[in-house]
């Protein structure tokens, strides 16, 4: 993309050599300030477009970066669990596996 062979100010110094049959001076000067002011316009949106890709890339990776988190999040399991509770869960697995052997001792 930054390929460009002139810049804005290497339009607005260009001299041209006057020949017998040349150019008019004043037509070119008037043109050549056409292509300058194109030229800053195209610059000015490369820069703003620059500018916003950058802010989107920087917001998906926070995006990305939040999701991580999330995920880590769901993938502790029992983070929010007591020890009462997995008390009480491992008594009825006993309860369970174990039956009435339990309930005669």
């Amino acid at each position: 993309m930054d390929s460009r062979e002139l810049t804005q100010k290497e339009i607005l110094e260009k001299d041209f050599k006057t020949k017998v049959r040349g150019y008019d001076p004043t037509e070119v000067d008037e043109f050549l300030d056409v292509v300058i002011r194109d030229y800053e316009s195209f610059q000015n949106e490369l820069d703003k477009l620059k500018s916003e890709n950058n802010r989107l890339l920087d917001k998906l990776d926070e995006q990305a970066k939040q999701m991580t988190t999330q995920k880590q999040g769901q993938s502790q399991p029992g983070s929010n669990v007591t020890n009462f509770d997995i008390l009480k869960r491992l008594s009825n697995l006993e309860r369970h596996v174990f039956g009435s052997k339990l309930d005669n001792d």
